[in-house]
């Protein structure tokens, strides 16, 4: 068996990690507000979620994607 891996770690990079902690954060306060019945605070979540997304997106281009420059993959021994 070898020790070198292809896999490419599946997102676990800082760009993913932010995008899913501030969209879990936006899905969560979203049915908070849902269940209170304040639509304004269920369509101010849905822009987290958005924003979120976004943010992944633009930390993955900036290069803390799986495969970018400033992004030191974790050693699994």
């Amino acid at each position: 068996m070898s020790t070198q891996h292809g896999d490419p770690g599946h997102g676990d990079s800082p760009a993913a990690w932010t995008a899913v902690i501030v969209m879990l954060l936006g899905v969560a306060a979203g049915a908070v507000f849902f269940f209170l019945h304040i639509p304004v605070g269920v369509y101010a979540c849905v822009g987290v979620v958005v924003l979120g997304a976004l943010l992944g997106f633009v930390l993955s281009k900036a290069g803390y994607g799986v495969n970018g420059p400033k992004y030191s993959p974790k050693t699994h021994e």
